[in-house]
Parts: C-alpha cells; sequence; structure tokens
C-alpha cells in the first residue's frame, strides 16, 4: 500500500506540472504571435535601407573623405562583444547557445584578445549576464530592462552608446552574438559584425547601380544613412532574439507537456499493475485463512 500511496502522489505531482507546462505553452504562443509579426514587418525595411546602401556604396569609396565607420589602421585593439539572451528560462537550450558561441569567440577567434584583457561584453539579458559573471569576463554593461520595453527609440540609444564606443576609438570591433528566428521551431545562432561598416560591393553580375538623385549630396545622405542602419540593425536583432525566446520556450514547453503526458499514462498503468497485485494478494490472503479454517 505504501508503494500505491508513492504513485499516487508521484502521479498527482505530473499532472500538475502538466497544467503548468500546458499553460506556459499557451502564453509563449501568444507573445511569439505579436514578436513574431514585429520581426517580419521590419525585415523588408531593414533589407531595403541595406540594398540602398550597397548602391550609394562608390559614393564613400571613389570620395576622398574617410568613411569614419570603417576598419581603421591605426587600432587600439580592443574587441566589445554584445550577448543577446533572455531574462527568464525554460526556453530549452537558447540562451545556453548564445554564450556558448561567445565562449567559442572568446577562446577561438580573440583568443589573444581575452588573454590580455582587451575582450569585453555587453550583456542584454540576465542568463547570459549571470553565466558569463560565473566565467569572470569582462562585462561593460548590462541592459536586461530592455525586454520589459523593448522600442525602436530604447534600442537607438544602446546603438548610438556602441556608435559612440567605436567612433572613441576605445573599441576596434563590435560583434553581436544572437539568435536569429527562423520559425517557432527553429532559431539559427547568428554572430553579425556591427562595427566597422562593410558595404557589400555590387554583385557579380556587374549590374549597374541605381541612378538616385541626391540632395544636397551623396556624401552627406551616406554619412546620415549609416547610422540608422545600423541603429535598424541592432533593433532587428533584438526582435530577432525576442522572438526566438519565445518560440523556443513555447516548443520546449510543448515537449515538457507531451513527456509529461507520457509519463501520467505510465505511472497510471504502473499503478493500476500494483493496485491489481495488492487485491489479489489480499483475495490470496483471504481464501488461504478460509482454508485454514476448514482445515
Amino acid at each position: 500500500m505504501a508503494n500505491l500511496k508513492a504513485i499516487r502522489v508521484r502521479l498527482s505531482s505530473v499532472k500538475s506540472t502538466r497544467q503548468i507546462t500546458s499553460a506556459m505553452k499557451m502564453v509563449a504562443a501568444a507573445k511569439l504571435r505579436k514578436s513574431q509579426d514585429a520581426i517580419v514587418q521590419l525585415r523588408p525595411f531593414a533589407a531595403k535601407l541595406d540594398e540602398i546602401l550597397t548602391g550609394l556604396n562608390s559614393a564613400l569609396r571613389d570620395a576622398e573623405t574617410e568613411n569614419i565607420y570603417a576598419a581603421r589602421k591605426q587600432t587600439s585593439g580592443k574587441v566589445l562583444i554584445v550577448v543577446m539572451t533572455s531574462n527568464k528560462g525554460l526556453c530549452g537550450a537558447f540562451n545556453a547557445n548564445v554564450v556558448r558561441e561567445a565562449r567559442r569567440l572568446m577562446a577561438e577567434k580573440y583568443a589573444e584578445h581575452a588573454r590580455r584583457g582587451d575582450l569585453w561584453f555587453i550583456t542584454v539579458g540576465k542568463k547570459g549576464n549571470d553565466l558569463l559573471k560565473r566565467l569572470k569576463c569582462n562585462i561593460l554593461e548590462e541592459h536586461s530592462e530592455l525586454w520589459s520595453s523593448l522600442t525602436f527609440e530604447n534600442a537607438a540609444v544602446i546603438a548610438d552608446s556602441l556608435i559612440g564606443l567605436y567612433l572613441s576609438k576605445e573599441y576596434d570591433t563590435v560583434e553581436i552574438v544572437y539568435n536569429q528566428f527562423k520559425n517557432a521551431a527553429v532559431q539559427r545562432l547568428t554572430t553579425e559584425q556591427f562595427l566597422p561598416v562593410t558595404i557589400a560591393d555590387k554583385g557579380a553580375d556587374n549590374a549597374a547601380p541605381t541612378d538616385y538623385i541626391y540632395e544636397p549630396d551623396q556624401i552627406s545622405i551616406v554619412g546620415e544613412l549609416i547610422p540608422k542602419s545600423l541603429r535598424v540593425q541592432f533593433y532587428k536583432a533584438l526582435l530577432d532574439s525576442f522572438a526566438a525566446e519565445h518560440g523556443a520556450r513555447m516548443t520546449a514547453m510543448h515537449q515538457a507537456t507531451d513527456n509529461a503526458t507520457e509519463l501520467i499514462s505510465d505511472l497510471t498503468l504502473q499503478y493500476n499493475k500494483a493496485r491489481q497485485a495488492a487485491i489479489t494478494n489480499q483475495l490470496l490472503e483471504v481464501v488461504s485463512g478460509a482454508e485454514a479454517l476448514n482445515g
């Protein structure tokens, strides 16, 4: 009977867990729908902005004016990596994958910088900040509050801060590590170079660039577009990460609910077998006692 009681307690616990995971799945699905709409609507604008910058590439290539956003010859040797994770867990390997990629960059691509103490991090999300702190990494800033008020204006403040750190020559390279949203079940781990800016040349087909009319002039327009493009790029990475987080959480909670359902089925079968065995033993005891009396 003690075994039956233990199974009943565990069965009740698993059923409660299934209710929680099922509710969390529905909440994540609702948030995913909203965040997915936001990133899907932004992507065409960001792509068109990149296309315009590619068409204007010759303005900075052919002009004598130095592109202050391009790679510099004289460098300080310092690198800044922006790590985007979530504030909460229960989303599978979402956060662990980002931190693992940051550690890979630290161990391989920027191993010499890390050894000199010239590799620094900015974290967006508590989980990434906690993990990097545990690894004793150099953390410059932490912006976990951004996820509670994710707007372009708030994202632009951080983007402008990154631009300022680069233009002041404090850092030579700024990279972003985040999960790019593909669909609810798939998140693509992505590392993007934020600064210096590298504008792609025209395609291999050597197609002529679009003939724009510039006012006031081409250099001024490109100089205005690059900071705006950087803000949009940073905001797009945040939206991608935000949508990917809810997709990962919905998938994780869906799997947890399915596992709980399967475990409930196994425990129910185990409980019925134990109960049947207990009843059989009681019947055998009654029959044995009756036979002993008759004897």
